[in-house]
């Protein structure tokens, strides 16, 4: 796909992916932030795209990305003198509150115990602050093996760094 079809895409598409992002976070400048986001993400996967099928594969980026930015909402929000509780849907999720309790050479131990594939998907990802498209592109794996393998490395921790918070040590 070159350049020109790419832009000529973007101008079609922007209005639909804008839409889709709002009706999601219900922020414009998320909305905003989110459809740039869509585009950057689409046009360095654009070899990727199913010719005939540009609308949805775009609907469905923007969607992911604005479900994914409502997942992090939690780190954004900030709990003001009086606030009882955190609101719900931007508690934390478990992983990532074993994780802020735990010390970072725990949680890097914790990574270097893993087993193949996921120790260097989780170390690009969770140690390093790689996104799954730079990791997949550093490993040479699917952009979609990588999600899947993150989220089932996560698991693999959340159950490692509990287990140690329950029985006082960690044992792969």
């Amino acid at each position: 796909m070159t350049k020109e079809h790419f832009s000529q895409l973007v101008v079609q598409y922007e209005r639909l992916v804008y839409t889709i992002c709002f009706q999601l976070v219900h922020d414009a400048a998320a909305a905003e932030d989110l459809t740039q986001e869509t585009f950057l993400s689409a046009y360095l996967h654009r070899e990727t795209m199913p010719a005939g099928y540009e609308r949805q594969w775009l609907g469905r980026i923007a969607a992911n990305k604005a479900k994914d930015h409502l997942q992090s909402a939690w780190n954004r929000h900030t709990i003001l003198p009086g606030d009882e509780e955190m609101p719900p849907g931007l508690a934390p999720p478990t992983e990532e509150v074993a994780l802020s309790r735990t010390g970072a050479q725990e949680i890097a131990s914790a990574v270097a115990a893993l087993k193949e594939p996921y120790r260097p998907v989780c170390r690009l990802c969770l140690l390093e602050e790689r996104s799954p498209e730079e990791a997949a592109l550093a490993l040479g794996r699917p952009v979609k093996t990588i999600h899947t393998q993150l989220s089932r490395g996560k698991k693999l921790l959340r159950e490692h760094l509990e287990r140690r918070q329950t029985h006082g040590n960690f044992s792969p």
